[in-house]
């Protein structure tokens, strides 16, 4: 049995909770912390719940024992609803392992049954995975990027659909803006819930969002500059420092996962591959060699050159070499504050837009454009 839910720190905003994602999580702010990696650390996820918003965990390639510890360490620190999400390219690569496969599905089902709140999925079917949540009471998102994907997830049961616009950060399935995705999803799935994400670092884009027909929005570049995003300090910078223009999308780090991503241009890896005439994989930079070794809790690894991953606090090597995952919406984050203030920040942002008398429509308009 787990405590009665608390109030959450943010006070009950009339108009944002009143959509059905909000009410049926108990959330005052519709926003979700996406999983941003090694950075979405229980006190992450708990500092963004116990602010009315969502935490999430990323717990994608995590050993089930692992699974389990981190869930309870933010049962420990929050008993507002988080939720943890999985990637299940594996279950979509015909190239996987049965062995990979058996790992992914022990997380997930480790995630089930410790009775989350929310499983967020991405990158493959969901399918597989919704009855057995649900019978366990256990919520399934999944984050698609584009509508055949949208319907197809509606049609296997799942609880909401994240969209996912070409404008995100880290590995992007969406091919198409989010301002042009959103209402054809929210439109060819309803009355299932559709979630934005991709491009919104701010109470407009949020309210923007949910003029659109969103129930609420799914940011991660906001939360890799906050206090409690567990990420190495020149990373969380260079997001303050950068703007949209800074921001590529493409394959580049693809060493463990070859998947198209948006990553900031302006560090040491994509500097010399860029110089060198971008050449392709094989023929890179330095291809093969360590940028330096990174630690994890079930042991630590050389990082090699052109490699997927998070570059953390205790990562020993040059940060500069490291993927530094960032969505366009970079450029509408000046500074790094605390996760609590963020989601306060965001839904005070929204209310005032959503809330402006008749006159301010001329205004509302062009923000629409």
């Amino acid at each position: 049995m787990h405590p009665p839910v608390t109030q959450p720190d943010t006070p009950p905003s009339p108009i944002l909770r009143m959509t059905p994602f909000c009410r049926s999580l108990g959330l005052t702010a519709p926003v979700v912390q996406a999983p941003v990696g090694s950075a979405s650390t229980p006190g992450l996820a708990a500092a963004v719940s116990n602010a009315g918003g969502l935490g999430m965990l990323a717990l994608s390639w995590t050993p089930p024992a692992s699974v389990r510890e981190r869930i309870r360490a933010t049962r420990a620190l929050t008993d507002r609803p988080f939720g943890v999400n999985v990637i299940i390219a594996d279950f979509e690569d015909p190239h996987s392992s049965e062995e990979d496969r058996a790992f992914v599905g022990e997380g997930i089902a480790a995630s089930i049954e410790a009775r989350v709140p929310l499983l967020v999925l991405f990158w493959g079917p969901p399918a597989p995975f919704v009855k057995d949540a649900h019978r366990h009471g256990v919520k399934v998102f999944v984050q698609v990027g584009s509508l055949p994907e949208a319907r197809a997830a509606a049609a296997a049961g799942v609880d909401a659909v994240i969209a996912q616009g070409i404008e995100a950060g880290g590995h992007v399935r969406g091919t198409t803006s989010i301002w042009e995705l959103l209402p054809a999803a929210v439109e060819a799935v309803g009355p299932v819930p559709v979630l934005a994400s991709g491009g919104i670092g701010d109470g407009r884009g949020l309210a923007r969002a949910l003029e659109l027909g969103a129930q609420g929005v799914s940011l991660g570049t906001r939360f890799v500059a906050c206090e409690e995003a567990y990420i190495h300090p020149v990373y969380k910078q260079r997001v303050v420092d950068s703007s949209a223009e800074d921001t590529w999308y493409g394959e580049l780090f693809d060493v463990g996962w070859p998947a198209p991503h948006r990553v900031l241009r302006n560090n040491k890896t994509f500097e010399e591959w860029d110089a060198a005439g971008r050449p392709p994989p094989g023929r890179r930079p330095g291809e093969g060699t360590p940028i330096g070794t990174q630690r994890r809790p079930w042991g630590s690894y050389r990082w090699p050159r052109y490699a997927t991953g998070m570059v953390t606090p205790d990562f020993d090597g040059d940060p500069e070499y490291a993927p530094m995952w960032a969505g366009e919406s970079c450029g509408l984050v000046n500074d790094i504050k605390p996760a609590a203030a963020i989601v306060r920040d965001l839904a005070a942002e929204a209310e005032a837009v959503l809330t402006r008398p008749p006159d301010a429509e001329a205004e509302r308009r062009q923000m629409r454009r």
